[in-house]
């Protein structure tokens, strides 16, 4: 049986696919978000606590680079392969270079669950890979459009996000105090995390229901890219994590990032520095058809891939 926070997502998807009048409120929904990412980042500030930085830099500083060099990667075969305009094949690389805080989520449940050993720095993957992608793909838009908007700007509206804002900031405060200085709060939002995950993976079902009702046929060269890329990524995640010399936990979290598209981040990015781009496209690529393709399919199946690699 797969995890039980997989069976909310499958209730939100069968609800928005048979109409019914289920749906979880914004402010809830803004809240569980918030509360998710803040957990997600106290998480691996704690696991970070005490943990001299300098000797992990190497390995920070290629999964970086992993997000920089994705995006450079996927938008000339979006341009010519799926056949987008430029703004569009930018848009959808910036989504694919970047990385999804709800599959990490569920990948992280799923190591958890498995008792995989994972490395302290494990959490800041997901921030490694997304601000980089994101920076990047808006730069090289820019760059062959001419854009007017300034590189400061795009930086900015990359770092102020708030899921980046969140969950660096909850790296910094879990480093900064560990276990014991955050002990007052920690029962409520480490031991409610999977509550957390599971309710805003109901939102994340019912999201994707919405998206992909109906189905724009005539876009089928991005909807076969969106379910054949996760495979591929996913290899090059595991691949990374060999070179890297990692555990088998970190290595199925850079799988599932890898393998994984953005739909937070990314979108209000490229929403305000690529306005020719149409974000319901990306959307309908990274959250209708891989986030539950990952969500239901790959993520058990990267764990296997890890399992046999290592065993």
């Amino acid at each position: 049986m797969p995890d039980a926070v997989i069976a909310f997502f499958a209730l939100g998807l069968l609800a928005g696919l048979v109409k019914s009048d289920l749906k979880v409120p914004l402010p809830i929904y803004e809240t569980l978000s918030i509360l998710l990412m803040l957990t997600l980042g106290l998480k691996g500030g704690m696991a970070l606590h005490g943990v001299p930085l300098l000797p992990i830099l190497p390995e920070l500083a290629l999964i970086a680079a992993t997000g920089v060099a994705l995006p450079l990667l996927l938008y000339p075969l979006l341009r010519k392969l799926v056949q987008l305009s430029s703004a569009n094949a930018a848009s959808v690389a910036a989504h694919y270079g970047s990385v999804s805080a709800g599959t990490f989520a569920v990948v992280i449940a799923l190591a958890s669950q498995h008792q995989l050993p994972m490395e302290p720095q494990t959490t800041l993957y997901l921030v490694l890979l997304e601000l980089p992608a994101i920076v990047t793909m808006l730069w090289l838009y820019r760059y062959l459009n001419g854009s007017k908007t300034s590189s400061l700007a795009i930086l900015h509206e990359a770092l102020t996000s708030r899921g980046v804002l969140l969950l660096g900031g909850g790296l910094l405060i879990g480093y900064l105090y560990g276990h014991d200085g955050l002990s007052a709060i920690t029962p409520v939002l480490l031991g409610g995390f999977k509550t957390l995950l599971a309710l805003f993976l109901l939102e994340m079902g019912l999201c994707t229901a919405k998206v992909c009702s109906p189905l724009p046929l005539k876009q089928w060269r991005l909807m076969l890219f969106a379910l054949l890329a996760p495979f591929v990524l996913a290899w090059f995640g595991i691949a990374l994590g060999l070179l890297l010399g990692l555990p088998g936990g970190s290595i199925l979290v850079l799988a599932g990032l890898m393998a994984s598209a953005s739909y937070i981040a990314a979108p209000a990015a490229i929403r305000a520095a690529v306005p020719d781009a149409d974000i319901g496209l990306a959307l309908l690529a990274s959250l209708g058809l891989t986030f539950p393709l990952n969500v239901l399919l790959g993520l058990p199946l990267y764990l296997n891939w890890v399992n046999q690699l290592l065993n």
